[in-house]
């Protein structure tokens, strides 16, 4: 089975590049839902978050709030650095469980992960190869306002991130979301044909 990394950034349009490829027969991971179900209540990061972060990140039925979560850690990079140490570690082994179910089912198939932070994270070196979406800074903000992000929050999470242009120097192929919904898909299905052809 042929593992694939997905990266980009805020609103680089990774999410529409991954959808596409299990569109096309791919089977796709997302590392933010991985995230999302460690941190509820039972995942295995939960308790750890509560007593490392407080019980001001609960909602009232005692499930952590992440915009409140994000307020405490996105400003501050030791907060953020604590909180990946507390997630990264479960959503990689549950990601590793999924792969290798891939794997049993599909021996010869495209397992594709979708994370922001792959590379950043070094989690990139447990790929075959790296696709990156990308697009102008300027259509990462307009896309992200359009999800009710303000301007502001838009550029202080690219400060944060790792440059498109030097996510780049890992990338084993680049889409460029830039353009229409038509051309993106185009390039999509370039890849996915370049990735079938890899022998397994």
């Amino acid at each position: 089975m042929l593992r694939v990394g997905l990266t980009g950034g805020l609103a680089s349009g990774k999410s529409f590049v991954g959808r596409a490829l299990a569109e096309l027969g791919c089977h796709l991971i997302q590392a933010d839902e991985l995230g999302h179900e460690v941190l509820a209540p039972g995942g295995e990061a939960y308790g750890a978050a509560v007593a490392e972060f407080g019980p001001a990140i609960l909602d009232a039925e005692g499930r952590i709030d992440r915009g409140k979560l994000a307020e405490l850690v996105f400003g501050d990079p030791e907060r953020l650095a604590r909180l990946n140490a507390l997630v990264h570690p479960p959503v990689i082994r549950r990601e590793e469980a999924l792969l290798a179910e891939i794997a049993a089912r599909d021996p010869r198939g495209i397992a594709v992960v979708e994370a922001a932070i792959l590379i950043e994270t070094g989690s990139h070196r447990r790929f075959d190869r790296i696709v990156l979406a990308l697009c102008r800074p300027e259509q990462q903000i307009e896309r992200a306002m359009s999800r009710g992000v303000s301007r502001e929050q838009a550029l202080a999470r690219l400060r944060r991130q790792m440059p498109l242009e030097e996510k780049r120097r890992y990338a084993h192929y680049v889409i460029d979301t830039s353009g229409s919904r038509e051309d993106t898909l185009r390039q999509v299905r370039q890849v996915y044909d370049s990735l079938r052809e890899i022998p397994q």
